[in-house]
């Protein structure tokens, strides 16, 4: 049987730099296929060059052809690939806010595609446009069809997408981290969606993804790769059952587990921080928005408190407003950290822009003991930086290199080195591992662990990723629109959660395990 896109021998390369090697796989016909692998592995590549949307002026092909129906799709005009794109072949990208075009209503952007490829009228093309929106549950079809992607709500603007894409049934659709940028629950509606869509179009679907929970759940069969290298090809079931490459079987190593020792409760030791009825409120289009309603909570020494929720639940602002970097009321005894700004550190969620690029990394993690502890000379104050560099896993050799030349995980290193030297009692770690790896996730969460057994440090975990927070929480507060629904210690909250929320969070989180 011929495959509907056969990939052989393929390579990539940008410049002199050749980032994809060799790949050959093939897409049959109404098939679900997963390609998996770590950021720089060379998915998205592989995949952005099937439409040719890389810089024709930046990127070369050494070797190889993609087909489509037997046609060589990298010997195509620029007219013949236009009639393939979104016609035989449509992609959903990652983030859907960018993907849209902020300054056209969506009906617009959304009828192009018929326009183009079919030719039919643009009554013809809304009233079809319509049908799919609301295929893609999109409520009131026929009202939204004239709104801006920015009155849309991040799931939303995926459904929007994928109607888009879905315009003119395509035999292919490949869609590239579709539910990245999305809450948990989104992300099982999404896949579910494209579940439901998949069966009704009768398409193949490219899944791309560093999610192994996720393409679980989805694929059929599953393509690793590794550095541009096609590493192992399986069925979704022998693949999760008997991996049989070393980074196969390191990726679903790399999953998060508990990693925590239990906490003594009995001891009864006083609280490090109280917060008694913190509100904060903000004003949006003369809206009154209770970000944080009534809250009340406890952090005791050495311990790691997580806070879960979706976007806009009030995770961060609760934060915010415990280290006072943010205008509130109510009453937050900060008993035990004195000075406050010395005592209380903050790990922020990107590591790329939460280190600032012009300052090497002695001057990074050296900026905090400059201002709070003054009376150490440069060589006791290098000698703290080496230490603490140590300790997170990097050598000393970095002190004068800059943020652009470590890679993502080595930056959160850093950023938490930063935090740490100043040997606070308290961190607020703020989605620390979102941008992360899966392989790196279980690094950093490693690393927090064993200097909190070393230094005793509390921690305050804001993450929506509920594997994540299992892995490092003693106790855990589930919050939504602004209210704590339901708060206990981990593996109570885990094993028997009492909230309707609690639930259905931990069902979209833990769904393909």
């Amino acid at each position: 049987m011929s495959s509907l896109v056969s990939i052989k021998n393929f390579s990539v390369a940008f410049g002199k730099k050749e980032v994809v090697h060799n790949v050959s796989l093939d897409i049959q016909a109404g098939e679900k296929l997963a390609l998996v692998g770590e950021s720089g592995s060379g998915k998205s590549v592989t995949a952005l060059s099937i439409l040719q949307l890389h810089d024709k002026r930046r990127v070369t092909y050494p070797s190889g052809s993609i087909e489509l129906n037997s046609k060589n799709l990298l010997e195509f005009s620029k007219a013949e690939l236009r009639r393939v794109r979104g016609k035989d072949v449509a992609m959903i990208f990652q983030e859907p806010m960018t993907s849209l075009n902020p300054v056209y209503p969506i009906g617009t952007q959304l009828i192009e595609p018929l326009l183009i490829h079919e030719g039919i009228s643009r009554a013809a093309a809304r009233r079809r446009m319509i049908e799919l929106l609301d295929l893609t549950g999109i409520p009131e079809p026929d009202k939204r069809f004239n709104v801006y992607p920015h009155t849309l709500s991040g799931g939303q603007r995926q459904r929007v997408m994928i109607a888009m894409a879905l315009a003119c049934n395509p035999k292919l659709l490949i869609a590239d981290e579709p539910t990245t940028a999305l809450d948990v629950t989104i992300q099982l509606q999404i896949i579910e969606l494209l579940e439901k869509m998949q069966k009704e179009f009768g398409m193949a679907v490219l899944l791309i993804s560093h999610d192994l929970n996720l393409v679980k759940r989805f694929a059929k069969r599953i393509c690793v790769m590794q550095q541009g290298n096609l590493v192992e090809t399986a069925s979704v079931d022998n693949l999760f059952k008997n991996p049989q490459h070393p980074y196969t079987k390191h990726l679903l190593n790399s999953q998060p587990e508990r990693i925590q020792t239990e906490y003594d409760y009995n001891s009864k030791p006083a609280p490090l921080l109280e917060a008694k009825n913190v509100n904060c409120e903000f004003v949006i289009k003369n809206t009154k928005i209770k970000a944080v309603d009534n809250a009340n909570l406890h952090i005791l020494p050495g311990e790691t408190l997580g806070v879960v929720g979706e976007s806009g639940s009030g995770k961060t602002t609760l934060g915010m407003c415990l280290l006072k970097l943010q205008d509130c009321s109510g009453d937050v005894d900060y008993s035990q950290l004195t000075p406050l700004r010395r005592s209380f550190q903050v790990v922020f969620q990107d590591p790329y822009s939460s280190l600032s690029p012009r300052m090497t990394i002695e001057d990074i993690i050296g900026e905090g003991l400059v201002i709070h502890s003054p009376e150490l000379s440069r060589k006791q104050r290098r000698e703290r930086i080496i230490n603490i560099l140590t300790e997170v896993g990097l050598e000393a050799n970095v002190l004068k290199r800059y943020p652009h030349e470590f890679s993502g995980g080595q930056r959160q290193r850093i950023a938490i080195a930063r935090a740490v030297i100043l040997e606070p009692k308290l961190i607020l770690l703020d989605e620390p591992t979102s941008a992360l790896d899966v392989s790196v996730q279980k690094q950093v969460l490693q690393l927090l662990e064993n200097l909190q057994q070393k230094h005793n440090i509390s921690y305050l975990f804001i993450s929506h990723d509920l594997k994540v927070i299992r892995a490092i929480s003693h106790r855990i507060i589930v919050m939504r629109h602004g209210k704590f629904v339901e708060q206990g210690e981990t593996e109570q909250l885990f094993k028997n959660p009492q909230h309707d929320y609690t639930q259905a969070l931990l069902h979209a989180s833990l769904f393909t395990i």
